[in-house]
This record gives structure tokens, sequence and C-alpha cells, in this order.
């Protein structure tokens, strides 16, 4: 145990930090990296390097090369753009080049080139003299400080909005430090001239005095604000280290050092719940810890070397190695320190003793239960495990841990059995070969899911499919997003050809759930190779998914069948539109005819949209009963005036005689001729009879008195008789005209019979001319006659008269005179002793 802590070093009351090695670095590099330009993206992120271009030759071209935080070359090539000023990693683990010219260049892991953006006309005009790329909760962000000093500022690079921020009042030269700072989720730019102070937000620039800053504390030269953005150092010329928080308004300690020249390089280093806030400051062969109190701690340094802040502490690396530095965790302070008898400690004594079968087991683990602590124990042993590197003293741990559980009834295991997982999950990226060394702080703000894309973007499928198998992910959050990614990154193999990639991708992907192959499609075609989306294409279940694809590649007449074939007519209505704008047409018209089903919908809709379209299409087809009814609805929707009416109908008309369609041709003729003596009706009368029906036509015609008329257009159309009939007493009794009424009932034997006019004088409230008309219903309907003028002794008397004992009882119901009743009754009983 005493060899566990001799790399330990104490910083202020209860705390110790200690440098991890991580990897002996496999590069060989040709330069310093004092020489280059370097980004290290975080959580164990890759290494870019590119060489400062010193000389002022054009074809000098420094290498660009990243590498896995152990040095592994992941890809290179040679610089051809514009000279860099700074490089930085987003989110996402792309590399951001910033060029002196204010264009920022976007590569893969891989040195892929996949987009480029500007940060304005501004920064172009006046060149960049600084940037740095930093990360908040809106993504990665860019600010540059410009030759005219003055700040541009992005706050997400994936959705660009540049800020101009204001200009600092007098300022004639460079600021002598600045960095970016995040408050209320607003971004602003701290800076730093001489012995002055200034935060710049969209709007302001404002002065700023730094609280219990010492009165020696002289010029500002280095900055540095935490991981979080919570804290901020700042570094002077007299040596002195304000260190508070990022508001400005809280100071956490103060420092002097040694040195006056700036350190290289200055970064935060904390763990949270801690009370110890730490910066770490690097010079050529010095790296010092100075935390909230007066001591610090001091380690050489054999090379140039490089910071990486990271969530929990400080990633070192230079030529030859590569270390973290960070606070020693609660748990692993409390089982290793020297003497030690915390219950962590004594479970772990307990444990190997317990391995040597000597008695002094039981001792420990009776001193830990006496305490009642042995849950406490078994906790901070899992605890401590998960923050160590090396797996011997992970294993050592976790034996303990499983001990000690032993003994604990009803022990839940959930944190144990996670501990293990995720110690082989780390354990396998920190792998050499992997080179992601990511401790259990940064794993766990990173989450599962977040660490396996970046294995996907690494390529390194096999082992994130083991992973996922091996925490029994489900395949939609991991093999099938997996193999997707494996999928896609398999089309761009160009030297297998399309077959035998599209089965080799079919093979291993199959029926597997959240597999898009229309995606794989996608990114077949847009690495130029149209064949093989097509193939792909057939695997996609979703004919919704392969037809938009289809159409992009320029394969309408594919596109078209599939989407027939999926039944869903909004996308074979998407395919026609698209066919009508690609095709002539000639050629679009020869395509629908093949597909009939796409030519019925088609005409579906040229019904709504494109009528003319429509008369074309059954021209094609010598359809002239569908031409005759395109003529009939266009008279009545296109054409305003009579004459073009009456020639769309007339065309109507001659189509349907060549359909041999007569009894449309009938009616049609029938419809020019009512059209015809409408007009010279709303002529002589000037009233509105135009595209009123027969019916209404007759009808307003006898309203207005115009019977003559209304019975010669009875005649000339054939109206039947119980219709007329009906029609003239309905408009008669409208009008009120009742002495027409009774000239008209008498004229001829009605052949509605006289029933309809009682009902229609009841209607119109005139009982006395209802009463007329009710004496000569026929018998069989004279009792409803009666009832419905209120004539109860005659219904009475007509139901008697009929020995009908149902009319009867209709009488009896709606009676309420007793005499009237008894005489139904008797009546009854008479018919009922027969």
């Amino acid at each position: 145990m005493d060899c566990y802590t001799a790399n330990w070093d104490p910083l202020g009351e209860a705390a110790y930090y200690r440098k991890l090695h991580l990897y002996s670095m496999s590069w060989t590099l040709k330069e310093d990296l004092a020489d280059c330009l370097v980004a290290a993206a975080p959580y164990g992120g890759p290494i870019a390097l590119l060489k400062n271009k010193k000389e002022k030759s054009p074809s000098s071209r420094p290498p660009l090369e990243i590498y896995t935080a152990s040095g592994v070359l992941l890809a290179s090539i040679l610089w051809k753009n514009s000279p860099v000023v700074h490089l930085g990693w987003t989110t996402s683990e792309d590399l951001l080049c910033v060029q002196e010219d204010g264009s920022v260049l976007v590569y893969s892991l891989f040195c892929e080139f996949k987009k480029c953006f500007s940060m304005g006309n501004e920064v172009l005009q006046n060149r960049v003299l600084e940037a740095k790329v930093f990360h908040t909760e809106y993504g990665t962000g860019v600010a540059i400080l410009t030759g005219a000093h003055r700040f541009t500022m992005a706050t997400n690079v994936v959705d660009l909005k540049l800020r101009r921020l204001p200009e600092v009042p007098g300022l004639q030269k460079p600021p002598s430090c600045w960095t970016v700072l995040c408050q209320d989720r607003v971004t602003i730019v701290l800076l730093a001239v001489g012995q002055d102070l200034y935060l710049l937000d969209n709007t302001t620039c404002s002065p700023v005095t730094l609280p219990g800053l010492s009165p020696q504390a002289g010029s500002y030269l280095r900055m540095a604000v935490s991981f979080n953005y919570r804290y901020l150092a700042l570094f002077t010329d007299t040596g002195y280290i304000w260190t508070g928080k990022s508001h400005l308004k809280e100071k956490l300690g103060e420092f002097m050092s040694e040195f006056r020249a700036p350190p290289k390089q200055m970064a935060w280093c904390t763990r949270s719940r801690s009370k110890q806030r730490a910066v770490v400051m690097a010079w050529d062969r010095r790296l010092l810890v100075a935390g909230n109190t007066d001591q610090c701690i001091q380690y050489s340094l054999d090379e140039d070397s490089y910071l990486v802040p990271e969530l929990d502490g400080v990633r070192i690396f230079s030529r030859s190695t590569h270390e973290f530095l960070h606070e020693i965790p609660e748990a692993s302070q409390e089982i290793f320190r020297i003497a030690s008898m915390a219950p962590g400690a004594l479970l772990l004594e307990a444990q190997k003793e317990y391995e040597k079968e000597s008695q002094k087991a039981d001792e420990y683990l009776r001193e830990i239960k006496d305490q009642k602590l042995l849950p406490e124990a078994v906790r901070q042993c899992i605890e401590a495990a998960s923050y160590e590197q090396e797996p011997e003293i992970q294993k050592s741990l976790l034996r303990a841990a499983s001990f000690g559980k032993c003994f604990i009834d009803k022990f839940p295991p959930e944190s144990f059995v996670q501990a293990c997982r995720d110690l082989r999950v780390l354990n396998a990226v920190r792998d050499y070969q992997i080179g992601i060394p990511l401790s259990f702080d940064q794993y766990r703000q990173l989450t599962i899911e977040v660490l396996l894309d970046r294995l996907v973007l690494r390529r390194l499928y096999p082992v994130a499919i083991k992973i996922c198998e091996y925490l029994r992910l489900s395949e939609l959050q991991g093999i099938s997003r997996i193999l997707a990614h494996w999928a896609c990154y398999k089309v761009q193999q160009k030297d297998k050809s399309d077959e035998e990639v599209a089965q080799a991708i079919n093979q291993k992907l199959g029926d597997t759930p959240g597999i898009s192959y229309s995606e794989i499609a996608a990114r077949a075609y847009e690495c130029g190779r149209t064949e093989l989306a097509i193939k792909l294409l057939e695997y996609e279940p979703r004919s919704g998914k392969q037809v938009p694809l289809l159409l992009k590649m320029r394969r309408s007449q594919l596109a078209l069948s599939k989407a027939i074939e999926s039944g869903d007519t909004d996308l074979v209505y998407t395919v026609i539109l698209h066919l009508k704008n690609e095709l002539n047409r000639g050629a679009f018209f020869m395509t629908l005819q093949n597909q009939p089903v796409a030519l019925s919908l088609y005409r579906q809709f040229c019904k709504h949209q494109e009528l003319e379209t429509l008369k074309d299409l059954y021209n094609q087809d010598d359809d002239h009963q569908e031409l005759g009814n395109f003529h009939v609805r266009s008279s009545y929707v296109n054409e305003k005036r009579i004459e073009g009416r009456v020639s769309s109908l007339q065309n109507a008309v001659d189509e349907y005689y060549k359909a041999k369609n007569e009894f449309a041709a009938k009616a049609t003729e029938d419809q020019i001729k009512l059209l015809r003596i409408q007009r010279r009706l709303q002529d002589d009368m000037d009233k509105p009879y135009l595209d009123c029906c027969l019916h209404d036509t007759v009808y307003n015609l006898i309203l207005d008195g115009n019977h003559k008329r209304a019975e010669q257009l009875y005649r000339d159309f054939k109206i039947p008789d119980k219709r007329f009939w009906w029609l003239k007493i309905n408009a008669l009794a409208e009008q009120g005209d009742w002495e027409e009424m009774e000239k008209f009932s008498k004229s001829k034997k009605p052949p509605i019979g006289y029933l309809p006019f009682v009902e229609i004088c009841m209607k119109h409230h005139n009982r006395h001319e209802a009463k007329k008309f009710a004496s000569r219903v026929a018998p069989e309907q004279r009792v409803k006659a009666f009832l419905l003028v209120g004539d109860m002794s005659q219904a009475a008397d007509a139901a008697i008269e009929r020995k009908n004992e149902g009319e009867m009882n209709l009488v009896l119901s709606k009676c309420t005179e007793p005499t009237l009743a008894a005489k139904i009754n008797q009546a009854k009983a008479q018919l009922g002793k027969k």
C-alpha cells in the first residue's frame, strides 16, 4: 500500500494529486510539439498536429496529422491551403482549422474534408491574429481576434450566426490575453490590456475589477477558464495567480509563484464534490499545480508537454509519454491512505488475509461489522475500483467488495454489477490500439451512447458491437445503429463490385430492426455508386423510403413502379408530378399509358386541377363517353355566356352519339332545349330562370301565373302527370290562388287523388278549402282526410261506414267527446258480435 501512495502529492488539507501513466506514445514525431499547432479533443479524444509554417515558400506543405491519444496515427494529409492560426475539435470530434483569411475548414477524424465556412468579410479584410475554439451547451463555437483588434464570434458552427463584438475603447495593440466565458447562457469575451480587464458582450464593453486582487498583482499575461466555465484563473507578470468564480464576483484564492515569465499553458484541474480548486501551469521544463492555499506541487518536465483540460483533471502528453493529472477521489484516499482505519481499507485487508487463510480476516471483518459499516466498506471498495486505471488494482478492490457483500443480508447487487460492466468497457477502450483513455467520471458524463458513436467514428465496429452485446443494449440503441454506420462505410470501399457489396451488407444486416437500407443507399449514391444504391434499395421494405431516393437518382420509371406497388396514392402522385416536370408531354403520356393505376390517379388529379390536360388524355384514348362528360362539366364550370354553354353541350351530344350512349345524348339535347327556353323566359319576364332545373322552372312559372307556358313545358318535356299535378297544387297553394286550385281540381280527375289537396291546404293553414276537398277524397283515405281537417264526427262516420276497426281505433284515440266515443265503441261492439 505504501508503494501505491508513493506518487501521491498533498495540496492543502486532505487533497492529494497524482500523475497516472496512460501511454508510452507510439508516434515518431519529426518536430517538437513546440514547433506545431496542437489540438487535443477532451474525453480522451484524438490529437491533431500541424507544423507551424515558418518558410515563406509557397511549395512548403506541412503535414496535418491526426493521432489517437496513445500516439497511433489515424490519418495525415499535406496542408495545401492558407496558413492555419488555430486548431480545435468540435464536440462531435470534427477538426476545425482556422486560417489567416478567416475561413474555417472542417475535417473528419481521418482527414476527410467535410465543409468550409467563413467568419465574415471583416475577418477576411483584417486577417486573423488569434482564435479559440470553445464548447458550450449550444455546441462548438469559434472566437476570432482580427488584425483590427476586434472580436468576431460564432457560438455554434453547425448553425452559423456571426456576432461582431463591440470595440474596446483606446485599444491600439492586441490584448495580452483573452478567453471566452459563458454566463447565464450568454457567451462573452474577457480580455486583458495591461492591468485592465474588460468584458465584451453583444452590445457593450465593460471594465472589470476583480475582488480581493493584490496591489502587487501587476499586468495580466495568461488566463484560463475551467472545463465547466465556473472558475477563472489569471497569471500576472509578477508571478501572482488569482483564482475565483467566472462571474468575477467571488475570489477563491491567490498564489505567488517564483516564475515571472508567462506559462505556455494554464489549465484547471478540478474534481466534482471537492473543496480544492487547482490550476496547472506548464513552462518549458516545469509543471506547477497551485491550489486555494499558498501551497503548490511542482513537477519537472523532461520534454515539451501539452495540457488537455478534462472534466476531472488534466491530460499531459509529450513526445514520449501521456499522463493524467488529477485529484485522488475520496474513496481511494480513504482506502489507500497510510494507516487508514476506514471501513473500505479494513475490508481490503480482510480479503487479503482471507486469501492467505489467516484468522486476521475474521478480526478485520468483525471490527467493521461491530461499527455497522460493512455496507459503507463495500460501497467504498466499489467506488474506488471505478476510479482506478490499473486492472489488477480494480480486481483487488472488487474482490474485497464481493467478499464483504457476502456478509450483508439482502445486499443490492446492482452497483457491484454495474461497476464491473463499466470497468470492462473502460478497460477495453483504454487499450493501446484504441487509445481512448476515459476516466470513470468522463465516461458517466459522456454516456455509453456517445462512446459507441465515437468508436463507430473510428471505424472500430467489432469493438462497438461487442460492447453492445456485453451491456445487452437494445438492437435499436446499439447493434442496429452500428451496423448501419458500418454499411455506410462499406459502400465507400471501391475494391469490390456492386453485387458483392450489396450481398455482403444484406447478409450482415438482414432484417435487423432499426436498419434503414435507404440511408445506406443514399450514402452509396453520394459516393457515385448509383447501381449499388439501386441494389440496396431492393432490400428496403418501405416504399416511402425507396421512392424519394430513386427520384433523386433520376430513376423515375422504377420509382413509379415502386410507388404503385406500395398502394400509397400520395406517393404515386409525388412521382407523377415529378415525371410531369421531368419529361416532355408526349413521353409523359406514354409513360402513364403503361401504368393504368398511375393513369387513373392522374385523371383524378386533372379533374380538380388541370381540365385541359384531362381533355387531351381522353382524346388520346378516343374515350367519347368521358369526353362527353367533360364537355358537360365544362359548360357549367368554365362557360359564362349562354352561347358558349350551349356550344359545349352540343359538343357533348356529338361525343355521346359517338359513344353510342343515346340516353345521355337525348338528355343533353333536352338540356340545350331547356336552356334556350329559360333564356327566352328570362328576357321576356326579367326574372332569373337560367340554371334552374325543369322542376323549378315549371314551379316558378306557375307562381308567376304563367300557366300556359308551364303547361307547354309539361307537354314538351313529357313531365309525368302526377309530378306536374303535385308541382301545380304546391305552387298554387304557395301563391294563395285557391280559386285556381278549385278550378284545376275540376279540370279532370286528379291522377294523384284529392288527399294531397287536403294536405297542402292544411300545410298552408287553410281549413276552409281543405274541407271542400275532404269530402271528395276516396273512401279508403276519407278518415285520414277528415282527421286532417279536424272533423271528428265525419271521420267517425266514415270509419263506421267502412266497418274498419283500425280506423275506428284511430279516431277513438284522437276523440275527446264522450258521445262520439260511445258511438264508436257501440259500432265496434256490433262489429265484434258479427
